[in-house]
């Protein structure tokens, strides 16, 4: 780990927040060149109609702009969450360097929780990875998001019960 790590996650998660604010999954990304941010994203396919809008992506897409090249030979990606298979796959196209990420994604991370995609031999590119870093606020954000959402969901349809209810005791 290195010596700034920590605030460059903090970076994420706050991106993170901004994310489960407006709805969206909370995942949070930067890309670093030196010390400087030059990249941000957070999760919003759901905002902006786009199945690639995951926060990495945006992150990406972003740093790229701002140095006006798709490689990003010299920048590090923090994400509070391991990357899936598409995000994964751009970290190599693009170059990063290092990929510093919070939490394990069990279901579809594919660093080390489903596969370990970085370790192929085929791949033209090799990213050093760092995992862990700030996992416990990383994972809590994501939790506390489904748990308002599972609570959410549960309300609506208690609510779509009585409703039902009511409308037999009309039609009655």
């Amino acid at each position: 780990m290195h010596e700034q790590d920590e605030q460059w996650m903090r970076e994420a998660l706050a991106l993170a927040q901004l994310g489960a604010a407006v709805g969206e999954v909370p995942v949070g990304a930067v890309v670093v060149h030196g010390d400087k941010i030059i990249g941000r994203g957070y999760n919003s396919p759901i905002g902006r109609n786009d199945p690639c809008a995951h926060a990495e992506i945006l992150a990406l897409r972003e740093a790229a702009a701002h140095i006006e090249n798709y490689r990003l030979v010299d920048c590090d990606l923090y994400v509070t969450l391991e990357p899936c298979g598409m995000c994964t796959g751009a970290l190599v196209h693009s170059r990063i360097r290092r990929l510093v990420y919070g939490a394990t994604e069990p279901k579809a991370g594919v660093v080390i929780s489903q596969d370990q995609i970085l370790e192929s031999d085929y791949l033209n590119h090799t990213v050093a990875v760092t995992g862990g870093v700030l996992a416990d606020e990383c994972s809590t954000i994501l939790s506390d998001f489904f748990k308002k959402r599972r609570k959410k969901k549960k309300e609506e349809k208690q609510r779509m019960k009585e409703a039902a209810a009511t409308m037999a005791v009309i039609k009655g």
